[in-house]
């Protein structure tokens, strides 16, 4: 009973921990990477050791290809951002950097049209999957209607899931700031991939609830809400808790030892999963309590 005795703190810590996830992304925003916006991006390795990166610059820009970014990449790469290349400028760009003895590791271009589109369908994904999960926790909790409507449940989700959302973006913002990484379709799967996991988190819980108003209610057993939801939540703390360790213990190896392409997918969902099973055990299932005292007001 300690999370329900203790919700009040829970709600004002998750609070602060959303303005400075809303701040992060005012404040510096979401850089959007060619996937989204359209460009060229080549990641190029300089065995014998990578140069200064004004001098790669200079090199390039003899090619006349417009705005040039360039970011140091592990030990000695350097990821090269341009507009959209057409084939010459890109064989013109590798032979400006070809004697100091660069090597090209990869090359992606995306044009303009297609990184709009890109955009579109990952924002309609992300609404399709909210608008999925609704409809599947009216219909599970569709018996359940005291003291909390099904759809109050539904909306506690979506509320959830929208903080959930907003920390790892937050977390991403600040790390983009300060690294120079920038918002790519990896961002997106791993947002997509939060929604799966934060919800099924958040309905093992749920779902113990209505069990228990279920069975409370075919015995005729008088048991507060609050109790109710406080032995729903230490039944299943643990196992949210053993769960999201052996993700979280997979997603550090992901990042200390996998390759760099994932490395910030891999953070984004670490930060994602840690925030998930905070809001499943001390802010979900305790949000319910003054939910159903609005509706006993209401009523």
């Amino acid at each position: 009973m300690f999370i329900i005795a203790h919700r009040r703190f829970f709600f004002w810590l998750t609070g602060v921990i959303l303005a400075a996830a809303v701040g992060a992304i005012l404040v510096w925003g979401l850089p959007l990477g060619i996937d989204f916006t359209g460009g060229s991006m080549m990641q190029v390795d300089y065995p014998n050791g990578r140069p200064a990166l004004a001098d790669v610059e200079q090199q390039i820009s003899a090619v006349q290809i417009g705005k040039v970014s360039l970011r140091a990449s592990g030990t000695n790469a350097i990821s090269i951002r341009t507009r959209t290349q057409t084939p010459a400028e890109h064989d013109a760009v590798l032979a400006a950097i070809s004697d100091a003895g660069a090597t090209e590791l990869a090359y992606t271009s995306v044009g303009p049209a297609l990184g709009s589109q890109f955009t579109n369908k990952a924002l309609w994904a992300i609404f399709a999957v909210i608008l999925v999960i609704v409809l599947y926790i009216a219909f599970a909790f569709r018996h359940v209607s005291r003291p909390v409507p099904s759809w109050g449940y539904g909306l506690t989700v979506v509320a959830m899931l929208i903080i959930d959302l907003i920390v790892p973006a937050g977390f991403y913002a600040a790390y983009a700031h300060f690294t120079g990484a920038e918002v790519d379709s990896l961002f997106i799967v791993a947002m997509l991939a939060l929604l799966g996991y934060v919800v099924n988190d958040v309905i093992v819980i749920f779902d113990r609830v209505r069990e228990h108003l279920h069975r409370n209610e075919t015995l005729g057993l008088k048991e507060s809400f609050e109790d109710t939801i406080g032995k729903s939540i230490n039944e299943t703390m643990t196992r949210s808790i053993n769960t999201s360790l052996t993700v979280v213990l997979a997603l550090l190896a992901l990042i200390y030892f996998g390759a760099e392409a994932t490395r910030n997918f891999a953070l984004v969902m670490l930060v994602g999963v840690v925030a998930g099973t905070f809001s499943s055990i001390a802010r979900s299932a305790p949000l319910l309590i003054p939910l159903a005292r609005w509706f006993e007001k209401k009523g």
